[in-house]
């Protein structure tokens, strides 16, 4: 049971819904308008108010404003038969708990004023935050990877970061540039599998006037950007076996010679390079030089992904919790509660840290806050990719004619594109954060593999 307070200048309306909830045991008053409406709430505490929008005099929405300015207001619950989206913005603003549109059937209006009655304050997860850092998390791995950080920091040794997508390869590049003897020199970084190869080598090494078709000016590359600093190189599993030998030659004798240029000049660079994929593979494969792995690896850290050190999922949504508040211009973000993280902690994380984020997000765009654990999960099942149904082979069939679903890697490939693509409806920055790859390389396989965007 709880105090409510119906406002609406219509009393049929008015007076129908007040029945209603007094049916379901609620202590019900009503006011036709909103002077009459903040003078009860001045005489009697409320739970919730049931208001209208459009009234004589002042309207919803001034009444709401007025009672999110109280010390402990009551929710609000606003109903209105002309919606707007600039209502809507400005009930979300001033903090309305729900907003119904007219006409609406009584039960739906029970479940709503039921819903804001419930608990109001969750059980709240008590997180003690750890000690400021660019790199959230105190599971075992993450401590040995710290470990390996600061020993490799130090040394003038090139690195390889390998992780999966989203699990903070370059924040480890950050930190071991951070504690090198090179901390004083710019930090670059550069997605190599974001880049076309003309492109890259430009980038990297930069290119005179004329050098190719848009260069209109002289550019300095980022190796010569980077001199007496660190250069990060994102995704090097991803460059070309001829744009390989480039850089290999540049490891080897550490000269750059700008396209086009004629002169080449000798820079102090050190290079940390990461990759999601498993170059040794590629290499036994034949995809990636022997030689250029050993040059780059001169010592390998593993990023360990979000699902093996769910223990740190708690200190991670505190870490967003803050930076989202700030970011959205929140005096606060509630939360988390412990039924939130229940949910999270349940998730498998494809998208690791970075999806983390994303959710987080969206959870408090949709809700203000960092406790509804539904909220959650309807989160996580939208940027989820639908899965294809299996295809059954019945008893009948023959095992070995599965193998005619088999299909050449480009065209699986280009399936499970279009699939994801179908499934975010053709957002491509969706579906390619979904494949784990940026959104000009998702752009250039779909051009290369002739799908047809929807």
């Amino acid at each position: 049971m709880a105090r409510v307070l119906v406002v609406d200048d219509d009393a049929g309306i008015r007076e129908s819904a007040a029945m209603s909830l007094e049916k379901v045991g609620h202590r019900v008053s009503q006011a036709s308008d909103a002077g009459s409406a903040l003078q009860l709430l001045r005489e009697h505490r409320v739970d919730v108010v049931v208001s209208d929008i459009y009234m004589p005099g002042q309207d919803g929405l001034a009444l709401l404003q007025a009672i999110s300015e109280q010390r402990e207001p009551p929710r609000v619950i606003l109903m209105t038969a002309r919606g707007s989206i600039e209502t809507t913005a400005l009930a979300q603003r001033f903090g309305a708990f729900d907003y119904i549109a007219k006409p609406f059937e009584l039960s739906d209006l029970i479940a709503r004023v039921a819903d804001a009655v419930r608990k109001r304050e969750p059980e709240t997860a008590e997180i003690e935050p750890g000690p400021p850092s660019r790199i959230i998390g105190a599971h075992p791995s993450m401590v040995a990877m710290y470990k390996a950080i600061a020993r490799i920091a130090p040394l003038p040794v090139p690195v390889l970061i390998l992780g999966e997508s989203g699990s903070g390869k370059e924040l480890v590049a950050q930190s071991i540039h951070d504690l090198s003897a090179k901390s004083d020199g710019p930090f670059l970084a550069i997605n190599c599998g974001a880049i076309p190869d003309t492109l890259l080598e430009a980038e990297l090494f930069g290119a005179t006037r004329g050098a190719f078709t848009d260069a209109r000016a002289d550019r300095r590359g980022a190796l010569s950007r980077a001199d007496g600093g660190s250069l990060f190189l994102d995704e090097i599993g991803d460059i070309s076996p001829s744009f390989q030998v480039k850089l290999l030659r540049f490891l080897q004798d550490g000269v750059v010679t700008p396209l086009g240029a004629e002169k080449s000049h000798r820079v102090s660079v050190r290079i940390l390079a990461a990759t999601h994929r498993d170059l040794k593979k590629h290499v036994g494969d034949g995809r990636f030089r022997e030689d250029l792995y050993y040059r780059l690896a001169g010592y390998e850290i593993a990023v360990p992904p979000l699902r093996e050190r769910r223990t740190d999922i708690p200190l991670l949504v505190d870490h967003f919790r803050r930076r989202i508040t700030t970011e959205l211009h929140r005096e606060s973000v509630p939360g988390p509660s412990r039924a939130l993280l229940d949910v999270l902690e349940a998730h498998p994380w494809p998208g690791n840290v970075r999806e983390l984020e994303l959710v987080l997000r969206r959870i408090v765009i949709d809700t203000g806050g960092l406790v509804d654990a539904s909220a959650a999960a309807k989160a996580l099942a939208s940027i989820a990719p639908r899965a294809s149904a299996p295809v059954a082979v019945t008893a009948d069939e023959p095992e070995d004619e599965a193998a005619d679903d088999l299909v050449p890697l480009d065209e699986a490939e280009k399936r499970h594109i279009m699939a994801v693509l179908q499934a975010t409806a053709g957002n491509q920055t969706q579906a390619a954060f979904i494949l784990g790859i940026e959104r000009k390389t998702l752009a250039r396989k779909i051009k290369r593999l002739g799908i047809d965007k929807p």
